[in-house]
C-alpha cells in the first residue's frame, strides 16, 4: 500500500511507509527483563573462540618462564593465530621488548598486564565514539561486503540510538537482496519505528539512492533526529556497483548538502585480513568515516582489529561499534582498554 507522508506535498516518486503496529499483549524484545549482564562481561563472552584459540598457543607462557627469545616466538605464533597480521604482531612485540628492558622484567608472570597496555596503545586511536549532535536529521549511509550483516546492524543501531533517545527512520536503500526490505521492516518492527522503502512496478528494480532521497526529505518534513540509510551488499571487485554506490552518496548530498554525515562500513570479523582490504577500497570509493566489526563472538580472529590499527596509523579509522553477541543489546561504542583486557583475560 502506499501513503502520502503525513500531509506534505507528495514526492515525485512514491515511497511507502512501513510502521509496526504495537500489539499491547505482545512484549518488544528489547523490553524482555533479563538478569543484568555488563557490556565487559559481554564482550569477554564474545571473545571467547579468539581467546581460546590464543589460550592454546600462550598455554603456560605467563606461567613464571623466563622471559627470552623462546617466549617471544610462542607469542609472535599465538598473535598471528588470532589473525592480528605481521605488522600488528611486529609492533605488538617491538612494545613489548622496550617495556621488558625499561622496567627491568625477568618473569613471564609479568607479561600479561604489560600485553594488554601495549594492545590498549595500539588501539587507543580507533577508539572514537559517534557524536550525532549538529545535524537534524544526522544522516548515517551503511556500506559493505555481501553478508557482513549490515540489516542486522541497522536495526541493532536503531535500537542504540533509541536507548539515548534519538528518534529513528529507516531507508531501505539494498533494492537486490530479494528479502532486504521485508528483513528491515521486521527490525523496524522490532524496534517501533518506521521503515521507508520505494514503491515499483512488478518486476522492475527499485532506485535506491531514489529511496534514500525520499527517506531523508521524509525524516526532515517529521524532524527525525537520524536516518539510518542501509544499501546493497557489493564486493568490492564489482567496479560498477562501486560506482553505483558512490552515486547514492552524492544523490544524498543533495538531499542535504553536508550529508551523509558518517559513512559506516560494516566488517565481518571472520573475514580476517580480508577486512583490512575491504576497509581499503570503500574508504576509496565513499570516504569511510567509521566502522562496526561484526560477528566477534563467532569467530577467532578477533585480532584483525589491531591489524586494522597498525595498517591504518597516519589516518586511523574510527571503530564506532563492535558486536559480541546476537541481541539487540550486544552492538556497542568500541572501548580499546575493555577490548584487550578481554582478549587475554
Amino acid at each position: 500500500m502506499i501513503f502520502t507522508f503525513l500531509k506534505q506535498k507528495q514526492p515525485t516518486r512514491m515511497f511507502s511507509i512501513f510502521k509496526s503496529k504495537k500489539n499491547p499483549d505482545e512484549k518488544n524484545p528489547a523490553q524482555v527483563e533479563t538478569r543484568p549482564v555488563s557490556f565487559t562481561d559481554k564482550i569477554r563472552q564474545g571473545l571467547t573462540r579468539t581467546r581460546q584459540q590464543l589460550g592454546k598457543q600462550l598455554s603456560g607462557l605467563f606461567g613464571g618462564r623466563k622471559i627470552d627469545e623462546d617466549l617471544y616466538e610462542e607469542l609472535e605464533t599465538a598473535l598471528l593465530t588470532a589473525d592480528t597480521g605481521i605488522e600488528a604482531t611486529n609492533r605488538l612485540l617491538e612494545s613489548l621488548r622496550t617495556r621488558v628492558r625499561r622496567d627491568a622484567l625477568d618473569d613471564s608472570e609479568q607479561l600479561k598486564t604489560v600485553l594488554q597496555d601495549v594492545l590498549t596503545e595500539l588501539l587507543q586511536p580507533l577508539e572514537r565514539p559517534l557524536v550525532t549532535t549538529g545535524h537534524t536529521p544526522f544522516v548515517i549511509m551503511i556500506a559493505g561486503v555481501n553478508g557482513v550483516g549490515k540489516t542486522t546492524t541497522i536495526g541493532k543501531l536503531a535500537h542504540y540510538f533509541q536507548s539515548q533517545g534519538h528518534s529513528v527512520l529507516l531507508a531501505a536503500g539494498d533494492t537486490f537482496r530479494a528479502a532486504a526490505q521485508e528483513q528491515l521492516k521486521v527490525w523496524g518492527e522490532r524496534n517501533q519505528i518506521t521503515v521507508i522503502s520505494q514503491e515499483s512496478d512488478p518486476g522492475k528494480k527499485s532506485d535506491p539512492a531514489a529511496v534514500i532521497f525520499d527517506a531523508i526529505n521524509a525524516a526532515i518534513a517529521r524532524k527525525i533526529d537520524i536516518v539510518l540509510a542501509d544499501t546493497a551488499g557489493r564486493l568490492t571487485t564489482q567496479l560498477h556497483l562501486m560506482e553505483e554506490i558512490r552515486k547514492i552518496k552524492r544523490v544524498i548530498a543533495k538531499a542535504i548538502p553536508d550529508a551523509p554525515h558518517e559513512v559506516l562500513l560494516v566488517l565481518d570479523a571472520n573475514t580476517g585480513q580480508n577486512a583490512v582490504s575491504q576497509l581499503k577500497a570503500f574508504n576509496d570509493a565513499l570516504g569511510v568515516t567509521g566502522l562496526v566489526m561484526t560477528k566477534l563472538d563467532g569467530t577467532a580472529r578477533g585480532g584483525v582489529i589491531a591489524a586494522i590499527a597498525a595498517q591504518f596509523t597516519d589516518t586511523p579509522p574510527a571503530l564506532r561499534f563492535i558486536g559480541v553477541g546476537e541481541g539487540l543489546d550486544d552492538l556497542r561504542p568500541f572501548n580499546a582498554r575493555e577490548f584487550a583486557e578481554a582478549l587475554f583475560d
